[in-house]
């Protein structure tokens, strides 16, 4: 194994973007920035606001990919724990030593279980989604193997149309196996409405949620018949925090953009009908990218394109700036309208990208900034588990 590399032993343009005590202006592009003083008000609001109204927030760790920001979120914010999508992610995080590790998806390849089944060894309440009564068997043989304990909630669809059972039936049949089957604890219900997030309009996005908690209270209410009690009713996002907190039925909130915010969520309205990142929450991450060519008149090339950001979501915009728009992208290459010729050759730009969370996926540092120095350098610590 090689010996671990101090981030001092770097070297900034090959191995890293930026070492702490740079200029910001010396930042090698593209990559990502995290303006730290945006980052940390985001993180203390969501902590403040889950307080107040007796929430729990496990926060989105396929969001932001990062141990370093999970322990920021987990110090100013108060986070109870992670959720994860895939087992090698919750992996990195339970690994880097996070007591309660939920991987909010369905785990059914053998190798994963075996891995899922030996995560508690590390320190960490492990937890995972089932929407199948016939992964029950294989995830508690697994548990035993190991002598450890799953802790199993039963994933309901809401309205994502994915993963998930529909009817409370269903529900209290996984949830009884579950709470049957040695290794295994049933611990609740995972009720995230996916699908409504990004619905511009407060009122549709509410009527959405409306029908998740009414699926969602009823299949409590099941449970409780047959005596089958929930630690946890988890859901809600950065588009809808504020409804499941309300509901009377949810208990743990598992919001994961507001932290840095895109431009995709940012275009999204609040109960007044004003932009989500205008007010509610404020831009933190940007993909920093520098001007690289002036040949023709109107328009400038960065370089940030499709290789250094997901549009799947759209194109990212240009912050602070209404004089110059990113108008299309290749594999190396952005392309700027500047009508009035005001941009120069390595001036650099903070762009918001369109989605944040597969934008952050493609990148393997975050260079934290505070008054245009740079503070800290934090690795993209679970870039590329997506197994």
């Amino acid at each position: 194994m090689n010996k671990p590399v101090s981030l001092e032993e770097l070297e900034v343009g090959m191995d890293v973007p930026a070492l702490p005590g740079m200029d910001e202006a010396e930042i090698q592009t593209p990559c990502l920035v995290l303006d730290l003083d945006a980052l940390e008000r985001n993180i203390k609001k969501m902590g403040d606001y889950a307080r107040a109204h007796g929430m729990r927030h496990r926060v989105h760790g396929k969001m932001h990919k990062s141990v370093d920001v999970y322990f920021l979120q987990e110090k100013l914010g108060g986070a109870c724990g992670v959720c994860c999508q895939k087992v090698s992610e919750a992996e990195v995080f339970a690994r880097a030593g996070v007591k309660d590790v939920l991987v909010s998806n369905q785990v059914r390849d053998p190798a994963k279980i075996d891995r899922l089944a030996r995560m508690p060894n590390f320190g960490a309440r492990t937890i995972c989604c089932v929407d199948d009564v016939e992964n029950v068997a294989d995830l508690s043989a697994a548990a035993q193997k190991h002598g450890t304990e799953i802790e199993c909630l039963v994933e309901i669809d809401c309205g994502a149309g994915r993963c998930g059972v529909t009817t409370t039936e269903d529900v209290v049949k996984i949830a009884k196996a579950i709470d049957a089957a040695p290794g295994l604890k049933f611990a609740g219900l995972q009720a995230y409405q996916g699908a409504m997030q990004h619905m511009d309009s407060y009122e549709d996005r509410k009527a959405k949620i409306d029908v998740a908690v009414a699926q969602v209270r009823d299949a409590v209410e099941g449970l409780k018949a047959e005596g089958l009690e929930c630690d946890i009713v988890g859901g809600g996002g950065t588009g809808s925090y504020y409804f499941e907190s309300t509901s009377g039925v949810y208990n743990e909130l598992q919001c994961g953009s507001y932290a840095f915010m895109d431009a995709d969520y940012g275009r999204i309205l609040d109960k007044d009908g004003k932009r989500i990142d205008q007010g509610e929450w404020e831009n933190a991450l940007f993909l920093l990218t520098s001007v690289m060519s002036r040949a023709k008149p109107g328009k400038a090339i960065c370089d940030a394109g499709l290789k250094a950001q997901s549009v799947d979501s759209g194109l990212p915009f240009i912050f602070g700036r209404d004089d110059v728009k990113y108008v299309k992208c290749s594999d190396e290459h952005g392309v700027i309208e500047d009508t009035d010729n005001v941009l120069k050759v390595n001036e650099k730009l903070r762009l918001v990208p369109g989605h944040c969370d597969p934008t952050c996926n493609v990148h393997d540092w975050y260079v934290g900034v505070r008054n245009g120095k740079v503070e800290t350098v934090w690795p993209v610590s679970a870039r590329g588990k997506a197994y």
